[in-house]
């Protein structure tokens, strides 16, 4: 039986990688699921004494330091988590012949690109946050068995995310106004763990996108969401420019998962399949 080690449980992935280690589809994989008592990417001993106490074959890190914005003040913290942890994390799996499976980000991309970006595009972060998470792929990159799986706007029953983000604001108000001019592809986390799971079985290494195969623009992505929940929330569409953020967002995010696909026949279905499943899950856990 194959053991995976999952870091960053209390994530949006590593949460939904949680909840199917007794899921009977994957009965031949142990799966142990961490949080930053027991492994936590800032404190290099902690990774170290993980993998040495559970030897797991296959390390899948769902953990990193997410908080965007705070990156641009913090940006230190940010690449010793994302980038220093992912190092020694690798050197670890190296040392002892696990695999690794990095989770990465469409931040890696500045979102320049008139399309949809493929493996090979160049990396040209905008902010501390990509910054951090392109170091982290390099990192992981220390182990020869690694897998890199880029992914966007990932969204979650549990956890922060835009989806949940839009169902408390609109619960309490009859009008909202949301950024149009970014586009990317929204992500269900549950979807990305069943693809790990699946992933984890193959002999598959290098960098990959792994994202949702529908894209949208986040004032499009909130219209959506308020009509699958039955709320009458006006959404007005805005510019960039009138909601400014600390940290700068990549205007296009559109994450092309087709080398994946060629090479593994996994692909994750879009949000209009995966969304309404996470919005009736909100709605049921918060009533």
């Amino acid at each position: 039986m194959t053991s995976i080690l999952v870091t960053g449980r209390g994530g949006q992935v590593g949460g939904a990688l949680a909840d199917l280690a007794d899921d009977p589809r994957f009965g031949h994989v142990t799966i142990t699921a961490t949080d930053r008592s027991t492994l936590d990417l800032g404190d290099p001993a902690s990774i170290t004494d993980a993998i040495d106490e559970l030897s797991p074959d296959i390390v899948i890190n769902a953990a990193a330091f997410t908080a965007v914005d705070a990156t641009e003040a913090d940006e230190a913290t940010a690449t010793a988590v994302n980038a220093d942890g992912v190092r020694t994390l690798a050197e670890a799996c190296a040392a002892r012949s696990a695999r690794l499976i990095q989770l990465s980000t469409d931040y890696v991309f500045d979102g320049s690109k008139d399309g949809w970006y493929v493996e090979s595009d160049p990396v040209t972060p905008l902010g501390a946050y990509g910054r951090s998470k392109a170091a982290g792929e390099e990192a992981a990159r220390v182990c020869d068995d690694h897998l890199i799986l880029r992914t966007a706007w990932v969204y979650a029953a549990a956890g922060q995310n835009f989806v949940r983000t839009m169902l408390r604001v609109g619960a309490e108000r009859n009008e909202l106004r949301v950024v149009d001019d970014q586009v990317g592809c929204p992500t269900s986390a549950g979807d990305i763990a069943e693809a790990l799971l699946r992933l984890a079985e193959l002999d598959l290494t290098g960098t990959y996108h792994l994202a949702g195969a529908e894209a949208l623009s986040w004032h499009a992505f909130a219209t959506a969401i308020f009509e699958e929940a039955g709320f009458p929330v006006t959404v007005l569409p805005i510019g960039t420019v009138e909601y400014p953020t600390p940290a700068p967002r990549p205007a296009n995010s559109r994450l092309d998962s087709t080398a994946l696909a060629d090479a593994t026949g996994i692909q994750l279905p879009g949000w209009t399949t995966s969304l309404p499943d996470v919005v009736a899950a909100i709605l049921d856990t918060d009533s």
